[in-house]
């Protein structure tokens, strides 16, 4: 299975640029189609609401469970002391596997980091280049797994880009996406440091083509199995904990509900 772990959806309201415009699916998932990527990973757009804008996502992952995955998009300041019953609500209603943060808004909280590990979730943060302080995160919360999309910096900061590096080779809970890194020599060592383990397909849809960052991948030239947990297994990995936990809980809801009508029926 290929998954694609870093794509927006739904509309923004800032109007600065694309990302915080629209983000629509539909172009993206003709492309990610022909490409043969079979799930993909969303969250919102830049938003000032970010309850109506996970709402949006959760809609979208709710009509096609069989497409879409979710993670949760935080705003560190807006939702300050009110992260853990923002997340748990949004989990446990539409099903969300991780949490996105970005620097853009401001830097992850401690609170977010202890949501995250209580709910077994996996956390991508945008650092916008700032990496050092990552590995303070990622050693004081080493039940989360921390993603750092476009290998540290979408903004072709090569310093830090191979500062990610040092750090996905130092801790063993800090990883990277692939989506939007040019320097190609950058991604390719980055993976032969750190291994194939650290590494996830993104492709930072649905402004970038899916089926160009896909292509990364192969030109890489892996092994098989390694290429394998770049494009799905790391992902599926790292997620496994909060799906299953959504299964459960959301088996538990109907067999609770059966149980319900069951014993209303019976009074009858």
């Amino acid at each position: 299975m290929i998954v694609d772990c870093h794509c927006h959806a739904g509309p923004g309201d800032g109007f600065s640029g694309p990302w915080d415009t629209t983000a629509r699916l539909g172009p993206y998932l003709a492309r990610a189609s022909r490409a043969g990527i079979d799930r993909t990973t969303i969250f919102a757009a830049f938003h000032s609401d970010y309850r109506k804008a996970n709402d949006l996502v959760g809609r979208l992952i709710r009509r096609r469970p069989d497409r879409f995955f979710g993670f949760v998009f935080v705003h560190a300041e807006a939702s300050r002391n009110q992260v853990r019953p923002f997340v748990s609500d949004l989990v446990a209603r539409y099903g969300f596997c991780g949490l996105k943060v970005h620097r853009r808004h401001a830097r992850i909280t401690r609170e977010i980091a202890e949501v995250a590990s209580d709910l077994q979730l996996p956390v991508i943060y945008d650092v916008m280049g700032e990496v050092a302080p990552v590995e303070l995160l990622a050693r004081e919360f080493p039940r989360v797994a921390f993603i750092l999309p476009h290998l540290g910096s979408f903004g072709d900061d090569w310093a830090a880009q191979m500062a990610c590096t040092d750090l996905l080779v130092r801790v063993p809970n800090v990883y990277a996406d692939t989506a939007g890194v040019r320097y190609f020599d950058h991604l390719e060592q980055a993976v032969r440091r750190a291994g194939p383990a650290k590494i996830l397909f993104g492709s930072d849809g649905p402004w970038l083509h899916p089926a160009l960052e896909l292509d990364k991948i192969r030109q890489l030239r892996l092994a098989h199995a390694d290429e394998a947990l770049l494009l799905g297994g790391n992902f599926l990995r790292l997620t496994s904990a909060a799906r299953r936990a959504y299964a459960s809980r959301f088996a538990s809801s109907i067999c609770s509900a059966r149980s319900v009508i069951f014993k209303s029926r019976a009074a009858c």
